[in-house]
């Protein structure tokens, strides 16, 4: 293991795709804190829009495209590690060809980029849904098998994603430089402050005066805190840095707290903000749902002509919301030490002060 305190050590240079968005922004500040084991010499963020956090003079910021390969390439230059969060997420209600070329391409981008450049170590970000087929998992582990087909292109584009990130591991750039050695995170739902997935569309629901949820309250799914997920990240990439091999070219399932109902486990944070959930207790059944999300779906198609949008209800929102998906992080704490930065008490009461202060 690297010794960060001896004179020799050099502080590394990391590249951060996706660092302006809601999880790329918890990374940036799991890296740049005080007690970070990482303490890069810089940190490069590259993205389409500008990092809106707070100044720091190891701050790079350099906007692009992942789906420019020339700039990806610039990007990756001089550059020890990529930790590759950018990505577009999708619910099933996106271009199949928008999310494989963003998703994939940028991704295949990434890798050329390290290759061309001699970056030593790669941290890829992936998705628990690159191992969902469309039914429900139940106490699994990161020994599953991919699904021989998965429910849409969001699914598929991080399996593919992932293939080729595992099979580059220990790829030799050339003759001379030393190889590429990389690792997967796969994150379960992640929340937190200012989560643009979850908790905005529900507390606009609460607002509505509506509240309504989806199946029947039994089925159980996975979190994670985004702060918790970008120690993930920090310690992963850490791990590379320091030669541990047992990491190199695997994938991790992250979570931090016990499985719960989707509905329930968001439905405290709304409360908990300061919203009021009524009625109590309307779940529409999952078939009906799904009809739902399938007329959802058709309007958007058939509008698209004319306007294009993409629907905030699909079928795919049903099966997942409404399917068992359970797992726990054992290997990622076996093999890079990985445990909860922030306690489930903690990211509750962040959470819900960030959701207080923008309703008042």
């Amino acid at each position: 293991m690297t010794n960060h305190s001896l004179p020799g050590y050099k502080p590394p240079r990391i590249l951060l795709t996706g660092g302006s968005g809601f999880l790329g922004k918890a990374i940036v500040k799991e890296l740049l804190d005080a007690g970070s084991p990482l303490k890069p010499a810089l940190l490069r963020i590259f993205d389409l829009v500008p990092y809106p956090g707070p100044p720091d003079e190891r701050i790079e910021m350099l906007t692009g495209d992942i789906c420019d390969a020339s700039a990806v390439n610039n990007a990756c230059r001089d550059i020890d590690l990529v930790i590759h969060a950018a990505a577009l997420v999708d619910w099933g209600t996106k271009p199949e060809k928008e999310v494989l070329a963003i998703n994939f391409g940028g991704t295949e981008n990434i890798v050329n980029g390290c290759l061309a450049n001699r970056v030593r170590h790669l941290v890829y970000t992936s998705s628990l849904d690159a191992v969902f087929g469309g039914k429900s998992l139940v106490n699994i582990d990161e020994s599953i098998p991919y699904p021989a087909k998965h429910p849409n292109m969001y699914c598929r584009s991080k399996y593919l994603s992932e293939k080729l990130v595992m099979g580059i591991n220990g790829k030799d750039q050339d003759q001379e430089g030393p190889s590429l050695t990389t690792c997967v995170l796969r994150p379960a739902d992640i929340y937190g402050e200012g989560d643009p997935f979850h908790i905005g569309s529900l507390i606009n629901m609460a607002k509505g005066g509506f509240y309504v949820r989806l199946g029947d309250g039994s089925s159980k799914s996975q979190h994670v805190y985004a702060g918790n997920m970008a120690w993930a990240h920090v310690l992963a990439a850490k791990a590379l840095l320091d030669g541990n091999l047992a990491v190199a070219g695997k994938a991790y399932f992250i979570t931090d707290g016990l499985p719960s109902n989707f509905f329930t486990f968001f439905d405290r944070i709304v409360e908990g903000a300061g919203f009021r959930i009524w009625p109590k207790n309307i779940w529409i059944p999952r078939n009906l749902a799904y009809v739902m999300g399938l007329i959802s779906e058709g309007i958007a198609l058939t509008a698209r002509p004319v306007k294009k949008y993409a629907p905030k209800f699909s079928r795919f929102a049903v099966i997942y919301t409404c399917s068992d998906f359970t797992f726990t992080s054992d290997r990622a704490l076996q093999d890079f030490n990985f445990l909860p930065k922030y306690s489930g008490d903690s990211a509750f009461h962040l959470t819900t002060a960030y959701y207080r202060k923008q309703k008042s």
